[in-house]
């Protein structure tokens, strides 16, 4: 008798089922699966349904009865209707990724993979990083897929590095986006609690209070990236400095009358300083240096506790 129904399984989700699923196999019908889905038939068995393991649509259909055959995405099943039994939620293709990642770092997986640790892949992020920034820049989606990918590499390759970790150090994949999860949703109360609705200045207001609350920091400097390009890392400063009302360098005048034309001008710069053998990177490092020194003393001076 030919097959009188086909339901499709995930292989990444085998226990999931909707409801279509479900009253695809429901009666008495006898149930077989294909190969692909195998790690499914399993699991109904330990719930108490009899499946049949076969190895082809043919062996399927020579079932005495009306058979519903599981299958994964793939499999054919000639002149059977078809039941998408487990639809899978957006974002399913990253249990692939963490799959991926513990065959490379477990015994018999890449041996390179095997012997890296937090240290030797901390360059690796960061040129992912910039790489991934170059292909937004340059408005390439194909890049930017790739480039985001090779991001997120790393992110779990972090991970599970440290679910190997001893006790103390211990964390992995599923701690990393717990946590992000749990800061997204404390971060917008307008969205998921009962702020109200908010315009984007508000949004950010609320984003700084919520994290100020959170990392209850002791100074104006702490938790501004020290590894970030000496520009960056001297516009985040200011940026803190003028929401605490601290003080900022004395701006220079621009004398500029686009971004393009200050680029021009600090390229000009730049050349500059190398004729001259310096380096100008480093020369913007030592003095956003000096001033985070300036601003922690400043903040300290302001403080309660401070002088005075």
């Amino acid at each position: 008798m030919p097959v009188a129904v086909v339901v499709t399984v995930s292989p990444r989700l085998p226990g999931l089922l909707g409801s279509a699923g479900w009253t695809a196999l429901g009666g008495d019908r006898p149930v077989a699966a294909l190969p692909g889905a195998a790690a499914t038939a399993r699991a109904l068995r330990a719930a108490g349904r009899e499946v049949v393991d076969v190895a082809d649509a043919a062996v399927a259909a020579a079932l005495p009865g009306e058979v519903a055959c599981l299958a994964a995405a793939g499999e054919q099943v000639p002149d059977a209707p078809v039941v998408d039994g487990a639809p899978e939620p957006p974002g399913v293709r990253l249990l692939d990724v963490v799959a991926v990642m513990d065959r490379l770092r477990s015994p018999g997986g890449c041996p390179w993979d095997a012997e890296q640790t937090h240290s030797s892949l901390r360059g690796y992020l960061l040129e992912e990083a910039h790489e991934a920034y170059d292909a937004i820049v340059d408005d390439d989606p194909a890049a930017m897929r790739e480039e985001l990918g090779d991001v997120l590499l790393q992110v779990v390759f972090h991970a599970r590095v440290a679910a190997e970790a001893g006790e103390e150090r211990r964390f992995d994949v599923d701690d990393v986006a717990g946590d992000l999860v749990d800061k997204l949703v404390r971060r917008h109360p307008h969205v998921f609690g009962d702020a109200g609705p908010r315009d984007v200045a508000g949004v950010e207001a609320g984003w700084e209070e919520i994290k100020k609350a959170e990392k209850q920091r002791r100074s104006p400097t702490e938790g501004v990236s020290r590894s970030q390009p000496a520009t960056s890392w001297g516009a985040a400063l200011v940026r803190r400095a003028q929401r605490a009302g601290l003080p900022t360098p004395q701006p220079a005048e621009l004398g500029s009358a686009s971004p393009e034309e200050l680029g021009e001008r600090l390229l000009a710069v730049v050349t500059a300083a190398a004729q001259r053998g310096w380096d100008a990177e480093d020369a913007l490092r030592e003095a956003v240096r000096r001033y985070a020194g300036e601003l922690d003393a400043a903040a300290d001076a302001a403080s309660p506790a401070g002088p005075g």
